[in-house]
């Protein structure tokens, strides 16, 4: 596929010129910056005859300033808005895969790529699954597959002709063209783009039959549910397609690899990411002292969700610090071994890290809520998207700190820290204090030597527990010590080796 189609250079170019934005960033991923300076060129050309042709009614139009960003500081699915804000940009072109995450500030215009696929192989594969029993089927996607969906629906239709009609379900992309300023009204008249997305549109359940993930949308007829489909998903095994797998775990899924033009039903690992992701909820539950990861510095609404997870885990009776340093890996949280839990506040695509390697574990947001949460109880519904979390109910008001809480890990019962203090006399010595020491005992009945006590640190105080706390400083009023002149010279040879080679 060639590079104007690849890269959609005419629609991109009608974009900035129809927006009239001077100062436009290129966001390119790792794999494809090695085309970043052929786009570059042919997206000036075109901009170039643009100009010319509307060089009558604009005279004195800016040539527009192109910036190629590249090695983002989070995820390379999200727009990099930081990195635009450095050359002052007024839009960002993102190329490749996306979360399409809405921005904050930034119009952003997004070209998903045209990944090559059998057209005729799709539609096989697809009327195995959807003619058997009148199965119920909903096609999913990477975005980089929506330009050949069409083809794919239409070439179906003739194969089922006019008598048979297996009831299938196509998902749509939500849009090309993100405009989060209410205040700024962005053109999305360009050929090849699907809409415009606001910060008001919603994302995850938009409503009972309207669903949306990983920038896909669709409407199932009234009265259906998601378990009643099975789901038919045309890409890779990647971020998107584990999202599909974790949050709709309740349906029969298959995919269909487009590069092996063959079926994967075998979903067995994807599934055991549930089970791991259980055991890092119950894990979470021990901890004293939770690390708040920060994963993005542009997803729209990431600065509420950091506040929801402090108050939800101050609430817990847990100390809570806020970390921001780019992309996680297991050195840069090496550096903060006093947590005992980090949360990892980011797009859904780059919210699931493998944390086997860390020595401590990472969950998110969705986790915490259920880990710190001691009303909600897991019914096997997972959301990854932290945004359809904001506003949901992050602890109840009453104290739980007098309630013995069994810890499965640590095999018996657990007194988790009270943030606020033991209480007030007026209640140890009120009317509550018997019914309270009541529950504890019944509690504690059966084993009544199973009780952990839980003491929540500080960094400060984890600090001084430590048998290495960095070099002493001595304040003991002694003089320093005199200097002296060391070796000059270089490691083949000092000086003073130098003179003493020649004097023997």
């Amino acid at each position: 596929m060639d590079l104007e189609s690849n890269y959609e250079i005419a629609p991109t170019a009608e974009f900035i010129q129809s927006n009239k934005f001077t100062r436009v960033a290129l966001q390119f991923p790792d794999e494809l910056l090695k085309d970043a300076v052929r786009v570059v060129s042919a997206l000036r050309a075109k901009l170039r005859t643009l100009r010319e042709s509307n060089a009558e009614q604009n005279d004195d139009a800016p040539e527009v300033g192109l910036f190629v960003m590249a090695d983002t500081a989070y995820g390379s699915c999200c727009v990099d808005e930081v990195g635009a804000s450095h050359v002052d940009a007024d839009a960002v072109v993102h190329y490749g895969h996306t979360c399409l995450s809405p921005t904050s500030t930034l119009p952003a215009f997004f070209v998903f790529g045209k990944t090559p696929i059998s057209v005729p192989d799709c539609v096989k594969n697809l009327s195995h699954y959807a003619f058997p029993n009148g199965r119920r089927v909903l096609v999913l996607f990477g975005l980089d597959y929506a330009h050949s969906i069409q083809n794919i629906r239409e070439k179906f239709a003739e194969v089922c002709g006019a008598e048979s009609k297996p009831e299938v379900q196509y998902a749509n992309v939500i849009c090309s063209v993100m405009n989060p300023s209410k205040g700024r009204k962005v053109s999305n008249k360009v050929q090849g783009t699907s809409g415009s997305l606001t910060d008001n549109n919603s994302f995850g359940t938009v409503s009972a039959n309207t669903y949306s993930i990983g920038g896909l949308v669709w409407k199932l007829p009234e009265g259906h549910k998601m378990d009643d489909y099975l789901l038919f998903w045309i890409g890779s095994n990647n971020s998107a397609f584990a999202n599909i797998v974790l949050t709709y775990n309740g349906c029969e899924i298959v995919r269909y690899d487009a590069s092996e033009c063959s079926m994967v039903t075998d979903l067995s690992q994807q599934r055991k990411i549930l089970k791991r992701r259980y055991y890092l909820m119950e894990k979470a539950k021990d901890a004293n002292i939770v690390g708040i990861l920060v994963g993005t510095l542009g997803v729209a609404g990431y600065l509420n969700m950091i506040h929801q997870m402090k108050v939800l885990i101050t609430g817990a009776g847990k100390k809570v610090y806020t970390l921001v340093m780019g992309r996680p890996n297991p050195a840069k949280l090496a550096n903060f071994p006093e947590c005992d839990i980090f949360i990892y506040v980011s797009c859904a695509q780059t919210a699931l890290l493998d944390s086997k390697e860390y020595l401590a574990p990472v969950i998110t947001p969705f986790e915490a809520m259920l880990a710190f949460n001691r009303g909600c109880q897991w019914t096997g519904e997972y959301v990854m998207e932290f945004r359809d979390l904001i506003n949901s109910s992050p602890v109840e008001s009453r104290n739980f700190s007098e309630e013995a809480r069994f810890s499965f890990l640590q095999g018996g019962y657990v007194e988790d820290f009270d943030p606020q203090g033991n209480g007030t006399e007026e209640d140890k010595e009120g009317a509550l204090a018997l019914a309270n020491a009541t529950e504890k005992v019944l509690q504690l009945r059966d084993n009544p030597n199973s009780i952990v006590k839980g003491t929540a640190k500080s960094g400060a105080e984890f600090l001084a527990t430590r048998s290495y706390q960095g070099l002493d400083i001595h304040y003991d009023g002694s003089l320093p010590e005199p200097y002296f002149i060391g070796r000059s010279g270089r490691a083949a040879g000092y000086e003073d080796e130098k003179n003493g080679h020649e004097k023997s």
